[in-house]
């Protein structure tokens, strides 16, 4: 049960449709996901730049007051710990901030020009509530008109795979598929979150040319060894090893009775664990 005294926000990759419990709370978006964290062995999640910007315009043009981008400045995490299991240190979340603080072309600069665009919007977006029309199939236009003269203006087309032409004031706007002009002075169009006018870097990784490894044998540690001790529960890997040895085993005894039923009637017993990405060593 939420309180009075709570605000509701959304977290994901589109909240346009989202609105809080009451209407006198602002329309917030805590996490507008900029892409994903990478597995080991699956690829590595990538979101376009045009999509992230789409996303935002249209939840502004709904009456959206606030958006944080999850992530703006790729992870951190360079050591040998993650943020969870079989996740790569590396948390770049395809952010326009990479991990190390460089700029995500095109991603970066195109989400800076969006901003730049809202911000003109700004005094009829905080003034009015919008008047909403749709001048053909997923086609929508947001009209935000003040009784002082400001004038903002969101022009929509949803059809995922053609252009369409939309019919405004004067004029007709040329909108690529699945995108969102804005018109700041419901006149020009500054913006269209699918036409990209960032330069675009793809990153090329390349091969090393010497790479020294070895490969060896672990033998499983022996009980009553000098490094094996005692414990009545499971305890922290990285702690128990002081980050020495990628290995750390448990080791248990499970007694069986001459006298068990699956003895006498010829059957193996079944030793189950309840594990992910270990070794179990019989």
């Amino acid at each position: 049960m939420q309180s009075e005294m709570q605000i509701d926000t959304c977290n994901g990759y589109y909240c346009e449709n989202f609105f809080p419990n009451k209407n006198y709370k602002p329309k917030m978006w805590t996490e507008n996901w900029s892409g994903w964290y990478t597995d080991f062995g699956s690829a590595v999640p990538y979101r376009p730049a045009e999509d992230l910007a789409f996303s935002v315009a249209r939840f502004i043009q709904n009456r959206g007051s606030y958006v944080n981008y999850y992530m703006y400045h790729g992870g951190t995490n360079f050591g040998r710990t993650s943020s969870g299991l079989f996740i790569a240190t590396s948390y770049d979340y395809d952010a326009p901030l990479d991990e190390y603080g460089l700029t995500n072309e095109p991603k970066y600069t195109h989400l800076r020009d969006l901003h730049k665009a809202i911000k003109q919007c700004e005094s009829a977006l905080v003034s009015v509530d919008p008047t909403v029309s749709w001048p053909g199939k997923n086609l929508e236009v947001h009209v935000y008109k003040t009784s002082f003269g400001a004038c903002a203006a969101f022009l929509a087309n949803y059809n995922t795979g053609t252009w369409a032409k939309v019919p405004f004031g004067n004029g007709q706007y040329d909108l690529p598929p699945w995108s969102i002009s804005i018109l700041p002075d419901c006149k020009t169009e500054v913006y269209n979150t699918a036409k990209v006018r960032a330069p675009r870097f793809h990153r090329k990784m390349t091969a090393v040319s010497s790479f020294a490894w070895q490969s060896y044998n672990e033998q499983p540690a022996a009980s009553g060894g000098s490094d094996s001790f005692t414990a009545n529960s499971l305890l922290e890997q990285v702690n128990v090893t002081r980050d020495s040895s990628d290995y750390l085993w448990y080791m248990t005894d499970v007694n069986i009775s001459p006298n068990e039923a699956f003895l006498k009637n010829g059957q193996s017993p079944v030793l189950t664990a309840m594990s992910a990405g270990h070794v179990l060593h019989v």
